[in-house]
């Protein structure tokens, strides 16, 4: 096999993926990473490309041709989409085989990978936590060596926190970089396709493979592709972010591995200046009434008549009613109550318009911040991996588990989530990199540095048994 650039012949390409697929019987009951596998999909001849022998799975709402997309929804539980998603086609023309979909909270909404009607999925390194959500089964499945990558989506932080607490690495590039076509929406000014990996230089790689523009979706940036191979970091300034630091609630671990996560840059020939973001702090706030009310607009489509499952009623107004009670799931509910509410007639000016002027409030408190710094370094999240169940009652607290990741999809920028190091009882810590628009590299070349000084970071312990070799450029 030619290592440095992932080629194999057909034979050990097949070889590779009846490994995966092996794995994924033998170790997905426990887990639930997946909701479709599609071994006869997997196993027929790939093309040719530069992700020839790459495995990857993808998120249930990124649709692919001739298979069931769900989006982890009872009102999606039997949709067959009709046409692939663009970043599919990218996949499938750059060679890479296809292995199933993913498992993911519904409609892409939520931080712990609960709310999934199809059920939980499982943290890797822990059991009896979450995983991160919404793109739950895309990072359990990376970190339980399941396939060599995976697609997700992030909003406010669904393929950087997931990464975080299953302990592999998640990009978030620019919004626009990469076609939303194919990707069910929730909040469309947000939404954005992401990779996941075990390591840095496989996430880019990924990244540059479904990257570029797309006609078809009108956010798309008319830009070449970069590539996003991580460079060095000898004189990049690191932009830190001291008041995240020090905020109320963080885990200790957290603080502590951001601060090696520094030092280990330092070393590396890079210069740690202090930045501030004052409106961050606000970024909850904003997030949970602009994305909610986009929601509320999406998927207004699915009502029993255009879309989405029908149930049986004696009137229009009943169809709606009882389609959309058992179609969606409690947190999908609350979301577009709230985003109905704040939409409607004379709240409007009150919420809305206020939650986008402090958006650009959060963006201007960026261009300041890179005006001193090239990349700016923090948490990805406040604690490690909470427990199955411990804050499904209580949503504000579920939402503060996107506190450090929700202002960089505010400003839509990139950001890239990597491991800085475990807690005493194996739970995965991260530190994630925002970078200026289209400044992919910078993040991730930031990210790299920590691997390389820090890492390697693998498979969970419990899943390392008969892992395929990494296919990543560099690879041994």
């Amino acid at each position: 096999m030619n290592r440095r650039n992932g080629l194999q012949t057909p034979s050990e390409g097949t070889a590779r993926t009846r490994r995966y697929l092996d794995r994924i019987a033998r170790h997905d009951g426990e887990l639930n990473a997946f909701l479709h596998v599609d071994g006869e999909g997997a196993l027929a001849p790939a093309a040719p490309g530069p992700l020839s022998g790459w495995v990857v799975a993808v998120k249930d709402n990124i649709c692919t041709r001739g298979q069931k997309t769900t989006c982890g929804s009872n009102m999606l539980a039997n949709f067959v989409s009709p046409y692939d998603a663009h970043v599919v086609t990218r996949l499938r023309a750059n060679g890479a085989t296809l292995i199933g979909k993913t498992n993911l909270d519904e409609f892409a909404m939520g931080s712990s990978g609960e709310n999934s009607a199809f059920g939980a999925t499982r943290n890797p390194h822990d059991l009896a936590r979450v995983p991160g959500g919404s793109s739950s089964g895309s990072a359990a499945a990376v970190a339980a060596g399941l396939c060599d990558a995976a697609l997700g989506s992030d909003t406010g932080g669904s393929v950087r926190q997931p990464a975080a607490f299953c302990g592999v690495t998640g990009i978030k590039p620019t919004h626009g970089r990469v076609s939303r076509y194919g990707l069910v929406a929730f909040a469309s000014s947000l939404d954005q396709i992401g990779t996941l990996a075990r390591d840095v230089r496989s996430a880019a790689t990924l990244l540059t493979a479904i990257s570029g523009h797309d006609p078809r979706d009108a956010t798309s940036a008319s830009r070449a592709v970069d590539d996003f191979a991580p460079q060095g970091v000898r004189g990049l300034r690191i932009g830190v972010l001291k008041g995240d630091l020090e905020r109320e609630g963080n885990d200790e671990r957290v603080v502590a591995g951001i601060q090696r996560a520094a030092k280990a840059l330092e070393a590396e020939g890079a210069t740690l200046v202090d930045v501030a973001l004052p409106s961050a702090a606000h970024a909850v706030s904003a997030y949970y009434l602009i994305a909610p009310c986009e929601a509320s607009s999406n998927l207004a489509r699915f009502d029993g008549i255009r879309y989405g499952a029908r149930a049986s009623a004696a009137d229009l107004r009943a169809t709606y009613e009882e389609t959309r009670a058992r179609g969606f799931g409690p947190e999908v509910k609350r979301r577009i109550m709230l985003g109905t509410y704040a939409l409607s007639s004379g709240y409007y000016d009150a919420y809305y318009l206020r939650a986008q002027k402090l958006r650009t409030l959060i963006r201007r408190d960026y261009e300041s911040a890179f005006a001193s710094c090239d990349v700016i370094l923090g948490p990805t999240a406040p604690a490690p991996a909470f427990s199955l169940g411990e804050r499904t009652d209580d949503p504000l607290s579920m939402y503060l588990a996107d506190i450090y990741t929700l202002p960089a999809s505010l400003a839509g920028l990139p950001a890239i989530s990597t491991p800085c190091g475990f807690t005493e009882d194996g739970l995965p810590l991260a530190a994630q990199f925002v970078a200026p628009a289209f400044e992919e590299r910078l993040a991730i070349s930031a990210a790299a540095a920590i691997e390389r000084s820090l890492g390697p970071f693998d498979v969970a312990p419990r899943y390392a048994d008969g892992l395929p070799r990494s296919l990543s450029a560099g690879a041994a």
